[in-house]
């Protein structure tokens, strides 16, 4: 397989589990299958001489490239942050899942992963900031109150209310009979 950044040939090597394509004679780029990269992201995950070289490079991204084909399927990749990682920005094939990481920044991920909870809030706060979400949030309390208001008053034209009247004026009647 290509180096789908430089063109040089890629080299499989076992990085503790996963087998992974390596650009080794070029950018040191690595492709990533689908789902490999999810057994790697993490500290003290893979093990292995290999991983460790990976690792030892440092982060170097041509950024006059522009997009990337994908090494097998050959269309464009998608660049976009990281899941658990909002510092590195990764090449993600959509039609076949695998990815595409520049030299050093499975280093950067793996310093930078974050948490369940850290992603959570990151998530929120990235929503919170957006204009869309502010107007439709604003929107929902309105449409709460017109909701509150409307029902409170066209309670007298549901059926439900007069039976709730009719329910408590026998409950009171049957206690006269007792």
């Amino acid at each position: 397989m290509k180096c789908p950044s430089c063109a040089k040939d890629m080299v499989e090597q076992d990085f503790g589990g996963a087998k992974v394509d390596i650009c080794k004679n070029g950018c040191k780029g690595i492709w990533f299958d689908w789902g490999e990269i999810f057994q790697l992201d993490e500290k003290n995950e893979g093990f292995g001489a290999a991983l460790k070289d990976a690792l030892d490079h440092p982060q170097k991204r041509d950024t006059k490239r522009g997009k990337i084909k994908c090494p097998k399927c050959n269309i464009p990749m998608h660049e976009h942050k990281y899941r658990s990682s909002k510092q590195v920005d990764v090449d993600e094939c959509y039609q076949c899942g695998g990815f595409f990481l520049d030299s050093g920044e499975l280093a950067t991920i793996r310093k930078t992963f974050m948490t369940k909870e850290e992603l959570d809030e990151y998530a929120e706060k990235l929503i919170a900031d957006m204009p869309e979400y502010k107007n439709a949030k604003r929107n929902l309390a309105r449409e709460r109150l017109r909701t509150r208001a409307i029902n409170k008053y066209t309670r007298f034209i549901r059926a439900s209310y007069y039976a709730g009247k009719i329910k408590k004026k026998f409950s009171k009647n049957d206690s006269a009979f007792r």
